[in-house]
């Protein structure tokens, strides 16, 4: 039995205010090839990303664009 090394990153998104936006953001980011789970926090932005290895920022960057929000600096 192998065990999965599990990466996480967290990042803040800016512009969310509903339960459409989070999943919005959840599904784009899904997306992303190695990701495992996405949890998004509404109120605070942050974003905690599951993946198989490093996601890199201008992948979680696009995709959260895609979904119409930005990437807090």
């Amino acid at each position: 039995m192998s065990t999965a090394t599990t990466t996480t990153t967290t990042v803040t998104v800016t512009g969310m205010t509903c339960g459409h936006c989070v999943s919005s953001v959840r599904e784009e980011v899904g997306r992303i090839d190695g990701v495992t789970s996405v949890d998004v926090e509404l109120a605070s932005g942050l974003v905690t990303i599951a993946s198989t290895a490093p996601v890199e920022r201008e992948a979680i960057a696009a995709a959260v664009d895609e979904a119409g929000y930005q990437l807090a600096d």
